[in-house]
């Protein structure tokens, strides 16, 4: 998990393993679902992305977790998507070129029937820059990347 770019034949020296017994049990963990992709973690910024927040979703009624799936999937700035407890509904990781943009993306998120409210939270720095939640997996839209 720390690093994808690892061959088979370290992650053996380290476990005690031939290379090709790693590439058996990584095989099967693809196979079984436990390993799901191997990705590359890039600074939001170098993809256009200068704006982070979270933002907690109240619905009027019992909004079930599909239809607010069906919602997220149409906003491609949501990175990250959860039913929560406590007195939202959801909580979504959002990402955007800018304020304004972040503030067109929370219009679209209201404007949906059954939101009720939003809270939002601007993310100002990560105190833990290696996690995944402060990398980026997509450029922002309209080509704003400062990739180099």
């Amino acid at each position: 998990m720390a690093n994808a770019r690892t061959s088979f034949a370290e992650i053996g020296s380290a476990i005690g393993l031939s290379s090709t017994a790693v590439k058996r049990r990584v095989d099967r963990l693809r196979e079984s679902g436990v390993i799901t992709g191997f990705t590359a973690t890039v600074k939001p910024s170098a993809l256009g992305w200068r704006t982070e927040a979270y933002v907690e979703v109240y619905c009027e009624g019992a909004a079930p977790p599909r239809r607010l799936a069906e919602v997220v999937r149409n906003h491609p700035e949501i990175t990250a998507a959860m039913t929560v407890t406590g007195g939202a509904d959801a909580l979504l990781h959002v990402r955007a070129r800018d304020v304004e943009h972040f503030e067109e993306v929370l219009e679209r998120i209201r404007a949906e029937p059954f939101i009720r409210k939003t809270i939002s939270v601007m993310v100002l720095s990560h105190l833990l820059p290696e996690s995944p939640e402060a990398g980026a997996s997509q450029p922002a839209p309209d080509g704003a990347a400062d990739v180099r």
